[in-house]
């Protein structure tokens, strides 16, 4: 049975690129009580959603204020996933982190994955995700395309040597809010993970929207990452076409799509390892403050709800359809399915 994630960013005030918030906020707390009242097994932090002033704090301090959060998320009865340094919304992280052109700013960005590395171990959990956001280039002639990746593989490195049981996840994605990712796809985070000196401490996270911005099939690419032993987490949501990252429910745009990703993660045992599935969705911004939680309701009910049609999947009749190559037939069976048909 799937164990469910969502972070406190999932909620949030309705402000988006072309528009301010259109709802006010809620605390901390009173997010994560909601969320386990929704049925929600674990939340995933950004560390500053752990510890909100950190770059004025010392490490002990850091540290101190973490394992606070940690006797909240005790008393509700969750658990952390993960960890992951928010490196693009400072100052020292306008031209990307550990890609930044300054060496100043290329440390700051080392500074913020190490604390994160502090307050995931603070937390109790033992991952850390780095969502490269700005980590590629805007003006391609900007920085050298071959020096870049050496900079992500060092920078790993460094996180790696800091913490001998931390595990790191790149979660990927093509663009936005750069043009150019360093990493896009979990083949490239794959690579990159090779190039590491432990990579058996660097797997993926695969979000839906993300590989559908790449052009690609979610359940292909991962697929692709549990061949390889790589596919420690995943954001599930939906996206419609190839356009800003949208963050939609899951299964809104393409219920077929949300049933291969549930199929695929159930056929490969997903979460035996006490992984967890992540809820990555965002409140539309009409919706009014009261209903700020529907979409994380609606998210894991679609979720649950193609979780039990994949438990009725009939593995006999579609072997009997592959024997004929019959696909036409599979393929009626499978949208039948879904449709609540059989």
């Amino acid at each position: 049975m799937f164990k469910y994630s969502v972070g406190p960013w999932n909620v949030h005030e309705g402000a988006d690129a072309y528009g301010p918030a259109t709802r006010g906020s809620f605390t901390f707390e009173e997010k994560i009580k909601r969320f386990k009242e929704i049925g929600i097994d674990a939340i995933q932090f950004h560390d500053d959603d752990a510890v909100p002033n950190m770059n004025n704090m010392t490490e002990s301090q850091i540290i101190a204020e973490a394992k606070d959060v940690k006797a909240l998320l005790d008393s509700y009865g969750l658990k952390a996933e993960f960890v992951a340094p928010r490196l693009w919304m400072d100052p020292h992280t306008i031209d990307g982190g550990f890609t930044s052109n300054s060496k100043e700013d290329r440390e700051f960005a080392l500074w913020r994955a190490k604390r994160s590395i502090d307050i995931a171990n603070a937390l109790g959990c033992d991952k850390t995700v780095l969502w490269l956001a700005r980590e590629g280039t805007i003006c391609p002639e900007s920085k050298s395309q071959v020096e870049i990746v050496k900079q992500l593989v060092d920078a790993l490195n460094q996180m790696l040597e800091y913490d001998k049981n931390i595990k790191v996840m790149i979660e990927t994605k093509p663009n936005e809010p750069i043009d150019r990712n360093v990493c896009p796809t979990l083949g490239h985070a794959l690579a990159v993970s090779a190039a590491t000196v432990d990579p058996s401490r660097v797997g993926t996270l695969l979000e839906t929207a993300h590989a559908v911005l790449a052009g690609l099939d979610p359940a292909a690419e991962m697929g692709f990452a549990l061949a390889m032993g790589k596919l420690w987490g995943v954001h599930l949501n939906d996206q419609n076409g190839m356009k800003f990252d949208e963050d939609k429910n899951f299964g809104a745009e393409n219920l077929r799509s949300a049933f291969n990703q549930i199929k695929v993660l159930k056929e490969h045992n997903f979460c035996a390892n006490g992984e967890y599935i992540g809820l990555d969705v965002k409140t539309m911004r009409t919706q009014k403050m009261e209903d700020s939680f529907r979409h994380i309701e609606t998210s894991l009910k679609v979720a649950k709800a193609l979780e039990e049609k994949v438990n009725r999947y009939d593995y006999a009749f579609a072997e009997e359809c592959i024997k004929d190559r019959n696909y036409e037939k599979l393929e009626c069976y499978v949208l039948e399915l879904i449709m609540g048909l059989k």
